[in-house]
């Protein structure tokens, strides 16, 4: 397993690579500068820091989380761990169809109304939160209701990765290596630049990755919003783009 480099070593190398300065850093987030200086000297970051940075940074709170080694909080995850079921189907039917039906399925997820929690977050194989980059992105999918078969799946139809199921938890284990090429393509599903995601999980990229097809966008955009959906409500949805791919020209 790779030791953990320490969220401020990160933050640092984030910033390098944006050409940012702590300070500009300090006030886009609304922080001190004798905060951002001591997480950037290894101090753990809290919890209300780290939902300061997010914004600050273009980046899922939860993202952070998960690269900080911390416990996600849980009005951070999926609203129903049950609605993964339905995530991958949703993803896989969507891609296939034009923009004009894709963007239609991530209106009617916006669309519908916020239930309230009703059972903690839990995914079906946890990865430990101070487990190396293979975790880390695991981790984050995970918490996009991914379960392993759902990364299989959607991984499958919108990047050039097809690995089986059982392989995604290997690579949560550590035991195998995150590559350029799975690195390039859980960025896009994660919509997470490539080349950030490469700086973070220690991965030499040989050139610079061309940006992801719009499906691939839009893939990342309904797996982030389908978060917020109960099981029921996500089995709406996948019903609805199963409905439209079918009706779509070549359905």
């Amino acid at each position: 397993m790779t030791e953990h480099p320490g969220f401020g070593a990160m933050l640092a190398w984030l910033l390098d690579h944006r050409r940012l300065t702590a300070q500009e850093l300090t006030e886009r987030a609304g922080l001190t500068a004798d905060e951002v200086r001591a997480v950037l000297a290894g101090k753990i970051p809290t919890e209300a820091l780290l939902r300061r940075l997010a914004p600050a940074l273009g980046l899922h709170a939860v993202d952070l989380f998960i690269l900080s080694g911390r416990a996600v909080p849980e009005d951070l995850a999926p609203l129903e761990a049950a609605a993964a079921q339905w995530a991958a189907s949703t993803v896989t039917d969507a891609v296939r169809l034009p923009a004009t039906g894709r963007c239609e399925v991530l209106k009617l997820i916006r669309s519908l109304p916020q239930e309230e929690r009703r059972f903690g977050f839990a995914p079906k194989h946890p990865v430990p939160l101070t487990g190396g980059p293979g975790a880390w992105v695991v981790g984050m999918l995970q918490y996009r209701n991914l379960n392993w078969m759902g990364m299989a799946k959607v991984l499958a139809f919108v990047t050039p990765t097809y690995l089986s199921a059982a392989t995604y938890g290997v690579i949560a284990s550590g035991r195998k290596e995150l590559t350029p090429r799975l690195v390039t393509d859980f960025a896009a599903l994660l919509g997470i630049d490539a080349r950030e995601l490469a700086l973070l999980t220690g991965v030499s990229l040989r050139e610079v990755p061309p940006p992801p097809p719009p499906e691939a966008a839009d893939a990342a955009a309904l797996l982030w919003e389908a978060r917020r959906l109960t099981a029921a409500q996500a089995r709406h949805v996948s019903e609805v783009a199963r409905s439209l791919r079918r009706d779509s020209p070549g359905g």
